[in-house]
């Protein structure tokens, strides 16, 4: 019998499945986010390390703009830009550059905007789940969940023009419009679980949803905020560590979401 891993990023969360031993490592820079930059993108899968996992939930989200010092200049490809989060040490995983150079960010972000520039960009749709439902692969599960339909309307239209669409035809790459802050209970428990905006203190919904020996990684806060990495112990207990110091947009309703 196969056992199937799950991951869920939400509306804030994007949930995968994935049998990997580790998914990326964390830089210790310490950043400002706007929407999603391969950086942050990077830095999430560092601190997402599933092993055996096979299942993961993510979700769409904006995310805050990120500055810092690395130069930007001559990214002019999807393959250079993984290239220099490699050389800067954001990428250690060989499998992770892969999956990045295989999903071309251009077709995520908006028309005439840089899009293999390490920055982030007015809105990512789909990339994130994307990139995590190619890192699970065929066997395992990738499930997206955003709060406004024409968003996730937009990620299936994105994923169906990258190398992922194989997957998302095969159903084990979905989207799904919902509630983040309420995960996705149809498919939990889950191996991971990665938010993509700052929540005020820890959803226990998500806790809930995740598997013993599973992880999550969530940005918690109002005006300062951190990246928390979860652990939820087999014995069901729950380990918490601050990675870094970020910038997100609030984990909130849709109604908020909408007005914002």
């Amino acid at each position: 019998m196969m056992n199937l891993s799950s991951t869920m990023n939400a509306s804030g969360c994007r949930y995968c499945v994935s049998p990997l031993k580790q998914l990326l490592h964390t830089t210790n820079h310490h950043l400002r986010f706007r929407p999603c930059s391969p950086s942050l993108f990077s830095s999430s899968f560092n601190n997402l390390k599933l092993p055996n996992f096979n299942l993961l939930l993510t979700s769409n989200s904006f995310f805050f703009t990120m500055e810092h010092l690395w130069d930007r200049s001559g990214m002019n490809t999807n393959k250079k830009m993984v290239e220099h989060l490699q050389q800067y040490g954001v990428i250690s995983s060989e499998k992770v550059a892969r999956v990045m150079e295989t999903i071309d960010r251009a077709l995520f972000v908006p028309d005439k905007t840089p899009a293999y520039a390490d920055c982030p960009q007015e809105i990512g749709t789909g990339y994130l789940t994307a990139c995590f439902a190619m890192m699970v692969g065929p066997q395992g599960r990738a499930i997206g969940v955003e709060h406004i339909p024409e968003l996730v309307a937009s990620s299936i239209n994105n994923i169906e023009k990258s190398a992922a669409a194989p997957l998302l035809k095969k159903g084990s790459l979905s989207m799904h419009v919902g509630d983040g802050r309420e995960g996705w209970p149809e498919c939990a428990p889950y191996d991971a679980i990665h938010v993509g905006a700052a929540a005020p203190e820890m959803p226990q919904a998500l806790l809930d949803q995740l598997k013993p020996g599973g992880r999550m990684v969530i940005p918690v806060g109002n005006i300062f905020q951190d990246l928390k990495v979860v652990d939820k112990n087999p014995d069901g207990s729950i380990s918490i560590r601050s990675e870094s110091s970020v910038r997100y947009v609030p984990l909130t309703s849709r109604d908020a979401q909408l007005q914002s």
